[in-house]
């Protein structure tokens, strides 16, 4: 493969909601340019992008695949994102290392939940994009509709730079305004297209739409504008260079026609990539840090070399590769460079350019450029490769939260490090996952973006490395804590043959403002108690704490205070004020009108306006409390607290009452006590519990 230089590199990530047609888009993009011999298809499982074995059978994106192809003597990459809502945060990890979005619209189904947030995602990134509304050649495609509907989520900056002959089954025709020439493409698929004149009743139309881009391309620039203003017009070359600066300024996003299925379009999509698309330079610097300082680098081969890896995976006949941008420099197989987080050294062995599963060694890349890495030993998504001479730490991609949580059990005791390694694999190579063991629910925690992204989580655990775990609700952590103030005095003594043991303890509780904790304090006078044995109760304090006393749970926002007590010179010991300490808590504890915390989480619920009745019911059915509702394009969102305990696989019944369309946010808020007949629920479980077990 030849060597691309910065300029003659196209770094493009498709977006869209699922079954948008991305993956089709892409396959078209790749044939049309000569790098397969046949249009991939999803129905088949021979499309290039999806590989892996449960894309192929879910015949759906799971994860962003690498592809590349040469069109006009430059080469494009091109990352395939997937669009369903479990695993369409993945968008959000590549927006930064892409340098133009290519947003795909169903004709028939138009602006979709998914299609708001990778655009929100390239908005906070301030990636240019192409808008492509794709499959017009569905019965009921409607291109002024969905282009209507665009403008009125994104703005009036959405302008068609191509536009549809005959959408419908017999699609096969686009005007493109730009160059003002009709392009009608072969039926067989091959993506061929007979150059024409607009006829004749179009053109007053085009002209109309030309003279559209136009007005935006000149607000775009001062020059532009006040020569618009003057002579009424600009020339092709002063609109095509304003068109490229336009786009990479977010302030005009070009819509282009497809079908992507039967290939009718991709060459001219093509064409617009590489002409108006802005190159891996475009920024002019990235940014970075070092050591507290800031950091920049120009995205040329003259200066050092750094390389951020935004993608890791494991792959059979491989290993484990890094997918990496080289964002200064360049990159040669055999070089030694830094990595800037940890200080570990690596050596860049095998170099790759992608193309789905097949992978082609390179021996060199050019600053801007986009490939792959085997066999790193400490390197992981987020960290910044480079020079160790000029160290620079890119910042690092930031992901969204998981909303869904499950705790797992080994079904074999014998496979826990097998399951921990297997996991920490797993959630290296994916990071919109977690994992983590809570030491008080005393359960390993697996957080993940939706039920089908946990699910094929815990499938690749079992095809990799051959263990198999048991899903369970993970435990809530609940709270103790007292509304009034109480005392107790509490008396042990233990006579066993020899020494035996001796301790009261006297102690008052009170409670304290939400959030303080457990406080410990004593106002001991005189000679009762030795103060040596003050550390021995507050142990007992904190063990009962622990524990827990009224349903096992953490204790919190109680201030304990050992005011008196009795001694033995010889029977009191450590030991002895421990258990005291510990029976004089639990005892003021119970007697203080102890209840039970809950944690209240902040819901963000985002779906089409049609389902807010039942959305909204439902979360008062969960005992949650409506904040607000909030517009978000075309879509609601709506603000809720609601209690932990009612969020349990949310995100499943979510999309079952939107019929896939709706999504959700949650993060904790605070602790508020829980409703008495929920309390004596849990406490009575509790008690069942330990009844079991004893």
């Amino acid at each position: 493969m030849k060597e691309f230089q910065t300029n003659e590199i196209r770094n493009i990530a498709v977006f869209g909601h699922a079954s948008s047609g991305k993956t089709s888009l892409v396959e078209a993009l790749l044939y049309t340019a000569g790098l397969t011999n046949r249009l991939g298809r999803i129905d088949e499982g021979t499309t290039v992008s999806d590989y892996n074995e449960d894309e192929i059978v879910r015949k759906f994106s799971i994860s962003s695949s690498l592809l590349h192809c040469e069109w006009k003597k430059s080469k494009v990459n091109i990352i395939d994102a997937p669009g369903y809502l479990d695993f369409i945060s993945e968008s959000k990890a590549i927006t930064p290392i892409s340098d133009l979005g290519l947003i795909v619209v169903h004709a028939q189904s138009g602006v979709e939940l998914g299609t708001e947030l990778v655009f929100n995602y390239t908005k906070q990134d301030e990636l240019p994009i192409y808008f492509v509304i794709n499959m017009l050649d569905k019965e009921h495609a409607n291109f002024d509709k969905t282009l209507e509907a665009m403008r009125e989520s994104f703005g009036k900056q959405v302008v068609p730079v191509q536009i549809p002959v005959n959408q419908g089954v017999d699609f096969d025709t686009i005007i493109d305004i730009l160059s003002n020439k009709q392009y009608t493409f072969s039926k067989d698929g091959k993506g061929t297209a007979k150059e024409e004149a607009v006829p004749a009743d179009m053109q007053e139309k085009v002209n109309s739409l030309r003279e559209q881009i136009t007005e935006y391309v000149a607000e775009s620039d001062d020059a532009l504008l006040e020569k618009f203003f003057e002579e009424g017009a600009l020339s092709d070359e002063e609109l095509m260079t304003g068109l490229k600066k336009a786009i990479i300024t977010r302030n005009l996003f070009p819509v282009f026609t497809m079908s992507a299925f039967q290939n009718v379009g991709a060459s001219t999509l093509l064409d617009s990539v590489i002409k108006y698309g802005p190159e891996p330079d475009f920024r002019g610097k990235v940014k970075g840090e070092y050591k507290g300082q800031a950091v920049e680098r120009k995205i040329i081969d003259d200066e050092p070399t750094s390389l951020m890896v935004f993608k890791t995976t494991s792959e059979k006949h491989v290993g484990e590769l890094s997918f990496f941008r080289v964002m200064s420099g360049t990159v040669r197989s055999g070089i030694d460079l830094i990595n800037s987080k940890s200080g570990n050294n690596e050596r860049i062995n095998q170099i790759f350019v992608a193309s789905g599963k097949e992978k082609l060694e390179v021996a060199h890349l050019h600053a801007g450029d986009i490939g792959a890495v085997v066999k790193l030993k400490k390197t992981h998504t987020n960290d910044t490769l480079c020079d160790s001479k000029s160290p620079i730490i890119f910042a690092d991609i930031k992901l969204p939260e998981p909303v869904l949580q499950v705790a797992i059990e080994p079904k074999s005791r014998d496979d826990e490090e097998k399951i921990n390694a297997g996991l920490q694999t797993l959630t290296d190579e994916d990071p919109t996952a977690t994992y983590h063991y809570d030491p008080e629910l005393k359960q390993t925690i697996l957080s993940g973006q939706g039920e089908l992204h946990l699910t094929i989580l815990l499938e690749r655990l079992k095809q990799k490395f051959n263990v198999e775990v048991e899903q369970l609700p993970p435990r809530i952590p609940y709270r103790e804590t007292i509304r009034k103030k109480a005392e107790s005095k509490f008396r042990h003594k233990k006579q066993s043959g020899g020494a035996g043991q001796f301790a009261e303890v006297w102690m008052a509780v009170e409670p304290t403002e939400r959030g303080a904790g457990v406080e410990f304090t004593n106002s001991l006078v005189g000679q009762n108690v030795d103060r040596v044995f003050v550390p021995s109760v507050e142990k007992g304090v904190k063990a009962a704490c622990d524990e827990g006393i009224l349903a096992g749970y953490n204790v919190t926002d109680v201030k304990a205070n050992f005011y008196d007590g009795k001694m033995h010179p010889v029977d009191s010991k450590d030991i002895a004020f421990q258990i005291a300490g510990k029976g004089a808590f639990k005892d003021a504890f119970l007697e203080a009108d102890p209840i039970l915390l809950e944690p209240i989480y902040d819901l963000s619920v985002i779906i089409p306006e049609e389902f807010m009745g039942d959305i909204m019911g439902d979360v008062s059915v969960r005992r949650g409390k409506i904040q607000g509702v909030e517009t978000e394009g075309s879509f609601q969102c709506i603000n809720a607290k609601v209690p932990l305990a009612e969020l349990y696989r949310y995100s499943t019944s979510l999309r079952s009452m939107t019929q896939g369309k709706g999504m959700h946010k949650q993060s904790f808020s605070h602790y508020e006590p829980m409703p008495r007949e929920v309390q004596e629920k849990v406490v009575a479980e509790h008690k069942r519990k330990r009844e079991e077990e004893h």
